[in-house]
């Protein structure tokens, strides 16, 4: 049973997910309106994310700020950063915005960041009275708070990870091809890589198995398909590949 929410300790999600084609994080539709006029003072995005309740772990409360938003368990759920700095709530929209609340929310709060990998954009997002919707990451420039550095933050942590572990199938379908792998890989990277030798790694890698079946209802020949297989990795996981190297 939830009880009385803690006012100064908070956790953010960052939640990721892959389109085919480029990098996309949920953000979620902040406005303030005027008591009198109704009239908009502001209008921004965040990232979504809430106070932890007194009977719950940082943990606990990652996975339910992700679940109310999308319904969804068991999903990557990784904490990767703390944020206390005293000014990130300084900004005047931000001052606004807790004021309305009355108390409820002290002005200086500690925020545990988590990011979060989505196997597909299709999921019933639950809006609750929000207006929260995908954004390609490249194309966001400035968020309310500091969630742009906490963005910032989560993308050089993923990318980090995604070099080195193979957390990228966590966004793409349990069948794909191989160029959708090497797109995925260069969305989260913000780089081209090379055909040729990413192909030549992904040979190497003993858990990505090739499948007898091939694309359908495609416009253009149909490529192969693949599979990540965790029990594969599980047994063979001291083995690294750097697709800088």
């Amino acid at each position: 049973m939830e009880t009385n929410l803690l006012k100064n300790i908070s956790v953010d999600c960052v939640i990721f997910g892959f389109d085919m084609e480029s990098l996309n994080v949920l953000l979620v539709e902040r406005t303030m309106n005027a008591s009198q006029s109704n009239d908009t003072l502001f209008s921004d995005l965040t990232l979504t994310g809430h106070h932890i309740y007194e009977n719950e772990d940082l943990d606990g409360a990652a996975k339910r700020i992700v679940n109310d938003l999308t319904g969804l368990k068991n999903l990557v759920l990784e904490q990767f950063y703390s944020f206390g700095e005293l000014d990130r709530l300084q900004h005047p929209n931000d001052q606004l915005w807790i004021d309305q609340f009355e108390g409820a929310l002290d002005k200086r709060v500690v925020s545990i960041g988590y990011y979060s990998l989505l196997p597909s954009l299709n999921v019933n997002i639950k809006q609750k009275g929000r207006v929260v919707k995908w954004y390609p990451v490249n194309e966001i420039s400035e968020l309310a708070y500091d969630h742009t550095f906490i963005l910032e933050k989560a993308i050089s942590h993923l990318r980090y990870k995604l070099r080195y572990e193979p957390i990228g199938f966590e966004m793409l379908p349990p069948k794909f091809t191989l160029s959708q792998m090497q797109k995925l890989y260069e969305a989260v990277l913000g780089v081209e890589l090379d055909k040729r030798n990413f192909r030549k790694k992904v040979s190497q890698m003993t858990y990505v198995v090739p499948l007898n079946e091939k694309q359908k209802g495609v416009s253009h020949k149909p490529a192969q398909l693949f599979m990540f297989s965790r029990d594969v990795y599980e047994k063979t996981k001291t083995e690294r590949y750097d697709f800088f190297v």
